[in-house]
């Protein structure tokens, strides 16, 4: 017994090694993780300070925004902003400017004013896609990418308080039609609708293809042309009041100071529903707010287009970050912020509160609004119409390098003759050794087209080429016609189709001599790339005209119409 307990006295247990071996190897691969996470987060780090120090500077995006929702686009451009948001190395500020799309379009198209409309934009939001197509038909070159809507907002029928219930059956197509509010057993006398200079109100541009459309449309040339469409025109410019306020802002102001149906001269007016209710709520609201009448039928809607600008003033960087803002609109929670500011949007049906005057009715079906083209017909049409329509001088180049595009031209200009609904056309051409030794020959004395349409196509019909282009010297004999034959009280004006320099004749500085002011604006539609487009813009702004830049022939119709439309 006392043998056993010494021998296990003597043994000694030792600790095992492969324990602590396993213990260091897990504190080791600890470490390791440890620093290599924040060797990582180091490298993180510095690759977002690379990304983020706008080695190539700050840039500016600006932005022209149609009035009615420029202070929510304001507040997108902030959620962008603290996005932080870098493209090509720059870093990207957005500038909101709010300015009138006609004012706009102007500015682009001619020159632009800097203390009137801040900076030139690289991107532009209108109220309509017939701004983008008014800016491809002037200078296809300014519009940098599609447009792509950001909300939309349907055309309302704006009345005082009163007459708002009356009107729960009017249709658009009513308007030629009705012109006493007997129609709807009242006595307040006339019914009129006051429409605003469609070249330069998008509700009332859209309300009159609402008016034509005769269902869910959309208004084509070729319905333009009919005379159901020029005797509905006819009908709709005699219901117009006799003093129409310049701006839908104005026809709005004028009805809501009126206190009783029909004080302000007229009726109603056409209105997209965010300018209404950006009307009845902001600082100018009237004490009683205007009501806006969905009217039954097909809606127009008024589709708030971004449209990406190009040209030589907007660089790389401002086309991508362009791009970028765009998308960024586009996204779920930037549509509900423009959706708090009066728009309509897909992703939520949520509304302002509170909307006095507006009720946000359910649209059924949207008028399919014209193409491009037809749009701008329709502009000028309704110029034709309104007010005993315009007087108009064209004359048109003929020389050798017209030939491939003068069937284009002559569809362009009969196009005209057929849809003018009044006013007074006239036709000269262009070349050299046209009449005797004058480079230039009236074809068609200006007069009513009513009168004149028959030898109007004809004319246009025989056009053929001839050499030489004296434009210089065929200019001041037209202009100097057309100003003889001035109509006082009317838009007259002089619209020049060319595809090229003078090349003979008076020089530039005599053709100037003779023209006399602003009353009688040329405006020219430039054909492709060899006119000479800064002496014609020369010429255009020192009679108050335009000049039209088409890249090809398919161009000049939309072109046509787009100078034919404003009543200026």
């Amino acid at each position: 017994m006392s043998r056993h307990r010494a021998l296990r006295a003597k043994v000694k247990r030792g600790i095992a090694k492969w324990p602590v071996l396993i213990v260091v190897l897990v504190v080791l691969l600890g470490l390791s993780w440890l620093a290599l996470s924040w060797a990582g987060g180091v490298l993180d780090k510095r690759s977002q300070a690379l990304a983020q120090n706008c080695s190539e500077g700050d840039s500016v995006l600006r932005i022209s925004v149609t009035p009615s929702v420029a202070e929510a686009v304001r507040d997108v451009a902030h959620a962008y902003s603290a996005t932080r948001p870098v493209v090509y190395d720059h870093c990207i500020a957005i500038e909101v400017i709010s300015a009138d799309s006609s004012a706009v379009l102007e500015g682009l198209t001619t020159a632009w004013d800097e203390q009137k409309l801040g900076k030139r934009p690289h991107a532009w939001l209108p109220d309509s896609t017939l701004w983008a197509n008014r800016l491809s038909a002037l200078n296809a070159k300014l519009v940098g990418s599609a447009p792509k809507s950001v909300g939309t907002s349907p055309v309302l029928l704006a009345a005082p308080e009163a007459a708002a219930p009356v009107l729960k059956d009017f249709r658009w197509s009513d308007m030629p039609e009705v012109t006493d509010w007997s129609k709807y057993g009242q006595s307040w006398g006339r019914f009129s609708v006051a429409m605003p200079d469609p070249a330069t109100n998008t509700a009332s541009a859209l309300a009159i293809q609402a008016a034509l459309a005769g269902g869910k449309g959309p208004v084509t040339a070729e319905s333009l042309g009919s005379d159901a469409a020029k005797a509905s025109l006819s009908k709709l410019a005699a219901t117009v009041p006799p003093e129409v306020p310049p701006t839908t802002r104005d026809a709005l102001r004028r009805l809501g100071d009126s206190a009783t149906v029909n004080a302000a001269g007229f009726s109603a007016t056409p209105v997209s529903e965010v300018d209404l209710f950006k009307h009845n709520t902001g600082k100018e609201a009237p004490s009683k707010p205007l009501v806006g009448v969905l009217p039954a039928g097909p809606a127009p809607v008024a589709d708030f287009p971004y449209v990406a600008l190009g040209g030589s003033e907007v660089g790389e960087a401002e086309v991508r970050a362009a791009q970028a803002f765009r998308d960024f609109m586009t996204e779920p929670s930037q549509q509900a912020i423009l959706a708090r500011g009066g728009l309509r949007v897909e992703s939520t049906q949520d509304r302002p509160s509170p909307s006095p005057g507006v009720s946000w009715s359910p649209v059924t079906e949207n008028l399919v609004a014209a193409d491009a083209t037809t749009t701008q017909q329709l502009s000028s049409a309704w110029a034709s119409a309104d007010r005993g329509g315009q007087v108009v001088t064209v004359l048109t180049d003929v020389s050798t390098s017209m030939k491939p595009r003068l069937d284009k031209v002559k569809a362009a200009l009969r196009g005209q003759v057929d849809r003018s609904v009044s006013g007074s056309f006239g036709l000269w051409e262009f070349a050299r050794d046209l009449d005797g030794s004058k480079p230039h020959k009236q074809l068609v004395a200006t007069g009513p087209v009513s009168e004149k349409r028959d030898a109007l196509r004809r004319s246009i019909d025989a056009l053929k080429t001839a050499d030489g282009s004296q434009l210089y010297t065929a200019l001041a004999a037209c202009y100097e016609t057309a100003h003889d034959g001035f109509v006082a009280g009317r838009v007259n004006r002089v619209v020049v189709i060319t595809d090229s320099t003078s090349d003979g004749g008076i020089d530039l500085a005599a053709l100037k001599a003779q023209l006399h002011g602003t009353d009688l604006p040329v405006s020219f539609i430039a054909i492709g790339g060899e006119v000479d487009k800064a002496t014609l813009t020369d010429i255009a702004q020192t009679t108050g005209g335009s000049v039209s830049v088409v890249e090809n022939v398919d161009g000049v119709e939309a072109a046509l119409g787009q100078v034919l439309s404003t009543n200026a």
